[in-house]
C-alpha cells in the first residue's frame, strides 16, 4: 500500500513538472523577431488582419452580382373552390344574359427554373472596379495599426536593452563600494579612519543596492508590458538578443527630407481618396438603365384529383426575355448622394494636405530632437568617462593616504550622477531615434 502511494506521488510530481514545462516557453528575440511575433499575436493587429478577410468576403458579394443566378420554385395549388367568371350568355344560347362559369382544375402544379444574367448595372460595374482599392484600404489600415504597435515595441525593447547598461553600471558601482568599504574598515582598524567614514560608505552601498533592486523591478515591469504588447503569455520567458551602441543610434541621422509615400498614414488617406472617387462614379451611374437577361423553363400540370405522382400530362413552358429598368425620377436622391460624395472627396483632399503639413512638422521636430539627443548622449558619455577618471585618481590618493574620505565620497557621487545622466541621455536618444524613423516612414 505504501509503495502504491509513493508511485502515485511520483506520477503526480512528474505531471506537475511536465505541465509547468509545457506552459512556459522560452523566447530569444531580436527586435525584428519581436515585431514579427507581435504581427501574428497582438490582438489589435489580429482584428485589423481580419478586417482584410472581411473585405475579401464583401468583394465576393460584389462579384456575385455579376455572375448568373439560377433559382427554382415548386408551386402546388389546391382550389378549395374554383374561381368563378362571368361571361356573355350568347355563347350558350342565352342572348342578353350573363352566365357565371368556373374554369380550371382543382389541383395545379408548377415546377420552374429561372436563369438571370445581369448585363449592365452601373453600381455593380463600379463596385467591381473598386474591389482592389477596397482591399488596399483594409491592408493600409492594418499597416497603420501595425506601425503603432511596432513603434511601441521598438521603444520598450530598446529601453530594456539600455537597462542592461544601467544594471552593469550599478554592479560596477556596488563592486567599487564593497572594495571601498573593505579598505575603510582596514584603515579604521589601523587607526587611519573614523567609524563615521565606514558608516558613510556602508550607507552609500545600501543605497546603491536599493537602487539596483528598484531598477530590476522596473525592468521586470517593462518585460511584462512588452509581452502584453506582443500578445505573448506573461508566463513565458523573453530574452532580448539585440545590443545597442552609440553608433547604432547615430545611423540615419543625416536624412534631410521625408517622402510622403513612405508614410503608412499617407498611403491610407490615398486609398480613402480613391474610394471617394469611386463613390462619386457609382452614384452617377445610378442614372443609367439596368439590363438583365432572363430565361425560364418549367413544367405545369392540372389534375382534378391529387395524382401528380402518377401518370399524367405535364406541359412545358419556357421563354427568354430582356429586362430593362430605366430610372426616371427619384426625388433628387441620386443628386444628393453625388454631391455628398464630392464633399467627402474634398474633405479627404483637405486631410491629405493637412497630413503633409503635419508630416513636415513631425519630421523637422523629430530630426532636431534626434540630433540634440545624440549630442547630449555624446556629451554625457564623455562626462561619465571624465568622472570615472577623477574617481580613480581620488581613490588612488585615498589608498596611499594622501586623500580624504570626503574627497572620495564626492568623487563617487559625481560619478554616479554622471552615470545616471548618461543612462537618461541614452534612453532619450533611443526614443528620439524611434520617433525619427517613424517620422520618415522607415521604422
Amino acid at each position: 500500500m505504501e509503495k502504491r502511494k509513493n508511485n502515485l506521488l511520483f506520477l503526480l510530481i512528474v505531471l506537475i513538472i511536465t505541465n509547468t514545462i509545457q506552459a512556459q516557453t522560452k523566447h530569444e528575440f531580436s527586435i525584428k523577431q519581436a515585431v514579427d511575433y507581435a504581427s501574428k499575436n497582438n490582438f489589435q493587429v489580429k482584428n485589423a488582419l481580419l478586417s482584410i478577410k472581411a473585405q475579401e468576403q464583401t468583394n465576393r458579394g460584389i462579384t456575385a452580382a455579376a455572375y448568373p443566378s439560377v433559382n427554382s420554385s415548386i408551386d402546388l395549388t389546391d382550389y378549395l373552390k374554383l374561381p368563378t367568371q362571368v361571361i356573355p350568355g350568347d355563347i350558350f344560347g342565352y342572348p342578353g344574359q350573363m352566365v357565371d362559369v368556373q374554369f380550371g382544375s382543382k389541383y395545379n402544379s408548377n415546377i420552374m427554373f429561372q436563369l438571370q444574367q445581369l448585363l449592365f448595372d452601373g453600381q455593380v460595374f463600379v463596385g467591381l472596379q473598386a474591389r482592389r482599392t477596397s482591399i488596399e484600404f483594409a491592408t493600409k489600415n492594418a499597416a497603420v495599426t501595425e506601425e503603432v504597435i511596432k513603434t511601441n515595441i521598438y521603444k520598450i525593447y530598446y529601453q530594456l536593452v539600455v537597462s542592461k547598461t544601467q544594471i552593469q553600471l550599478l554592479n560596477t558601482n556596488i563592486e567599487r563600494f564593497e572594495k571601498l568599504k573593505h579598505d575603510a574598515n582596514e584603515m579604521y582598524k589601523n587607526g587611519f579612519a573614523e567609524k563615521l567614514d565606514v558608516d558613510k560608505v556602508d550607507v552609500a552601498l545600501s543605497n546603491l543596492k536599493t537602487e539596483k533592486q528598484k531598477a530590476l523591478n522596473n525592468i521586470e515591469i517593462g518585460y511584462l508590458g512588452l509581452k502584453t504588447l506582443m500578445g505573448m503569455p506573461v508566463k513565458d520567458t523573453l530574452i532580448l538578443t539585440d545590443t545597442l551602441s552609440d553608433n547604432n543610434i547615430k545611423e540615419n541621422a543625416l536624412i534631410d527630407s521625408v517622402n510622403y509615400t513612405d508614410r503608412k498614414d499617407f498611403q491610407l488617406l490615398q486609398s480613402v481618396k480613391k474610394l471617394n472617387e469611386y463613390n462619386i462614379k457609382r452614384y452617377k451611374f445610378m442614372a443609367l438603365p439596368t439590363v438583365a437577361a432572363v430565361g425560364i423553363y418549367g413544367k405545369q400540370a392540372y389534375r382534378q384529383k391529387f395524382t401528380f405522382f402518377e401518370k399524367g400530362d405535364w406541359f412545358d413552358i419556357s421563354y427568354v426575355g430582356l429586362k430593362v429598368s430605366i430610372p426616371i425620377f427619384n426625388g433628387f436622391s441620386r443628386d444628393s448622394k453625388v454631391k455628398l460624395s464630392k464633399i467627402d472627396l474634398q474633405q479627404t483632399e483637405n486631410n491629405i494636405e493637412s497630413l503633409k503639413n503635419a508630416i513636415n512638422s513631425e519630421f523637422e521636430t523629430a530630426k532636431l530632437k534626434f540630433q540634440s539627443a545624440v549630442e547630449t548622449m555624446d556629451f554625457q558619455k564623455k562626462n561619465m568617462q571624465l568622472a570615472e577618471n577623477v574617481y580613480n585618481q581620488t581613490k588612488k590618493k585615498f589608498e596611499i593616504g594622501t586623500g580624504s574620505n570626503t574627497e572620495i565620497n564626492a568623487a563617487q557621487t559625481d560619478l554616479k550622477t554622471a552615470q545616471t545622466n548618461y543612462i537618461a541621455a541614452l534612453y532619450d536618444a533611443v526614443i528620439a531615434k524611434v520617433d525619427f524613423l517613424k517620422a520618415i516612414g522607415k521604422l
